[in-house]
């Protein structure tokens, strides 16, 4: 398992593809990039998306993605879906000796819901943090597009 932490854009496009029977059909896509700022997430998915689609297309939507970090499932071939996972964070209040939880997102890659949850154990079986999974459900999201390697990239 590797994970990135990073800005994480969603970003949506619609265009023209030509489905299995050979018509062509409007479609509407999600994939994520990193990026500094909305208008560089609109242009990293401009130029990563006319390397696969032939003809026009239009970005129809850039948002901020609630996670920062994203866990990529390398070793595994069958690994096309992603699925948003929810965590809570359990620490103790010292002075009130209180539970308290905090929520986390992450997009897990996993070839299926089992594997996505194996992913997360992975990764956070190797902090010192106490946490529950409170939600996985899986995304629309087609890929996951990252810049360049960076220092902040660990491997699990």
């Amino acid at each position: 398992m590797r994970t990135r932490t990073a800005l994480w854009f969603e970003c949506k496009i619609r265009y023209e593809k030509v489905m299995e029977d050979g018509l062509q059909k409007k479609v509407n896509e999600s994939y994520v990039v990193d990026a500094i700022s909305f208008s560089e997430a609109e242009q990293r998915i401009t130029e990563e998306m006319s390397q696969y689609i032939s003809g026009e297309f239009e970005v129809t939507d850039v948002k901020k993605a609630a996670y920062k970090e994203v866990f990529f499932d390398d070793g595994d071939n069958c690994s096309d879906r992603w699925y948003k996972a929810r965590l809570q964070f359990i620490t103790i209040d010292e002075k009130t000796e209180k539970e308290k939880r905090t929520a986390v997102q992450y997009l897990v890659n996993a070839g299926s819901f089992d594997k996505a949850v194996k992913n997360i154990n992975e990764v956070m079986d190797g902090t010192m943090i106490d946490y529950e999974k409170s939600n996985i459900t899986e995304t629309k999201i087609i890929d996951v597009f990252e810049c360049g390697k960076s220092t902040g990239d660990k491997d699990a």
